[in-house]
């Protein structure tokens, strides 16, 4: 295996850089640019040579194989921080015989490699580099943590035990099995389909946490939709004008309402109109509008229909600075009614966040529909009646196997060059 080496923390200037070294001849090298080197997992004060050069003074830590991040012997340099000081270690690392610079995701594949993270694990991992909300953050902490993987691990206890049970029919097919084990095997297959169910229904929550929600703000011409949309936002992110349809595009803004992450949608008005350019925007604004998580109505006396409200829409009046009645209204104008819009959106947004699920994307939900279809089958088999245990094992076979491919222990091949290389080169 070779030993690679990158910088870990992020470039540019900075007080600290991190360079990490993984592989066999991690040990080796260190211990030629800083001397001794501190018993595993101590931190001492070494000043780096090599070949007689002094490049810094660091503090280094180095990890036993078995006991590191990427599951090999591994070195870090903590140096000082300046691009002069980063660069030359690196190219003196780089001159060494068998090291060469990590590719992306390296470190995180070799941690998957040797068994120290799972690919759930994994993809928790790059959920939390990417987080940009305290919601993302706690999310992929869990999974990092192994939720997914405790999850599995009890659906696939339950699984082994309702196999076992079938099997044992199949193997004493010639004798009386004393007691009906259907009732057992129906009772576990039932437990394991409403977890999963469950799950499949959660998971679209919480991709949504990990993506983030997207929030339409619609309405007909000039209902002050883009202006709305500049006070929420804190910037001039759309045109606004007295002139109708001045909106023809959809215009996105993200934010980070109450620790989740939300693109606010500013759309075309919408109305009937012969303009053909106006058409082709108010026909994507209904269409972004439908696919939106939840939508914000501005009601300035002439609410189109374009678009139909869902449970938990929010209805307001608009432009509240001239304009009178009851219930919530805002005036992107004046600032009017923000704060109350702003808060019963997080309401909303928070109230379906709570039912997210432990699993974030669609290779988890597709490997858990697949295990639903196979136990959904195993269930039918038994209620059919006698003669079908080879069936009935199979398909709790199938069943395991896809619940095992959601933590990357079969089948998953085909996905690994894909979430490694959306790691940055030195994780």
């Amino acid at each position: 295996m070779d030993t690679i080496f990158a910088l870990g923390s992020a470039r540019g200037k900075a007080g600290v850089a991190v360079i990490r070294l993984s592989g066999p001849l991690a040990r080796n090298v260190a211990e030629r640019l800083a001397g001794t080197l501190p018993e595993p997992r101590r931190t001492y004060l070494r000043t780096l040579r090599w070949d007689g050069v002094v490049l810094d003074q660091a503090l280094v830590v180095r990890f036993e194989a078995g006991a590191s991040f990427s599951g090999d012997e591994v070195a870090e340099l903590h140096v000082h921080g300046g691009q002069a000081t980063v660069q030359a270690v690196l190219q003196v690392l780089g001159s060494r015989d068998g090291l060469r610079l990590a590719e992306p995701g390296e470190f995180t594949r070799r941690a998957f490699e040797s068994g120290a993270l799972s690919l759930s694990e994994v993809e928790g991992l790059a959920d939390l580099i990417e987080a940009e909300t305290e919601a993302q953050r706690k999310q992929a902490l869990r999974i990092l943590s192994g939720a997914v993987g405790q999850k599995v691990a009890a659906w696939r206890a339950d699984l082994i035990r309702a196999g076992a049970l079938i099997e044992a029919t199949i193997d004493f097919a010639d004798e009386d099995v004393p007691v009906d084990v259907t009732p057992e095997v129906l009772a576990l297959l039932d437990s394991v389909l409403q977890d999963l169910r469950g799950e499949v229904v959660g998971s679209r929550i919480a991709e949504r946490v990990r993506d983030g929600f997207e929030v339409a703000i619609v309405g007909a011409p000039n209902a002050g939709k883009s202006t709305l949309l500049n006070a929420l936002a804190g910037r001039e992110a759309a045109i606004t004008s007295a002139r109708a349809g001045t909106t023809r595009d959809v215009i996105e803004v993200r934010m980070d309402l109450g620790g989740l992450a939300v693109t606010l949608l500013d759309t075309a008005g919408l109305r009937a109109t012969d303009d053909e350019v106006e058409k082709a925007g108010i026909a994507r604004a209904v269409a972004r509008a439908e696919a939106a998580d939840l939508r914000v109505f501005l009601d300035d006396g002439d609410l189109p229909q374009d678009v139909a409200a869902r449970p938990g829409d929010i209805l307001a009046r608009a432009k509240a600075d001239v304009t009178k009645g009851e219930g919530l209204a805002v005036s992107g104008l004046t600032g009017l009614g923000i704060s109350d819009l702003v808060r019963r959106i997080a309401e909303e947004l928070e109230q379906r966040a709570a039912g997210a699920g432990t699993t974030t994307r669609e290779r988890h939900r597709v490997a858990m529909l697949r295990a639903v279809g196979a136990l959904e089958s195993a269930q039918n088999a038994i209620w059919a009646g006698q003669g079908r245990a080879e069936l009935i094992a199979d398909d709790l076979r199938q069943g395991l196997r896809a619940l095992e491919s959601l933590v990357g222990k079969v089948d998953v091949e085909d996905y690994l060059d894909e979430i490694f290389s959306s790691f940055c080169i030195g994780k």
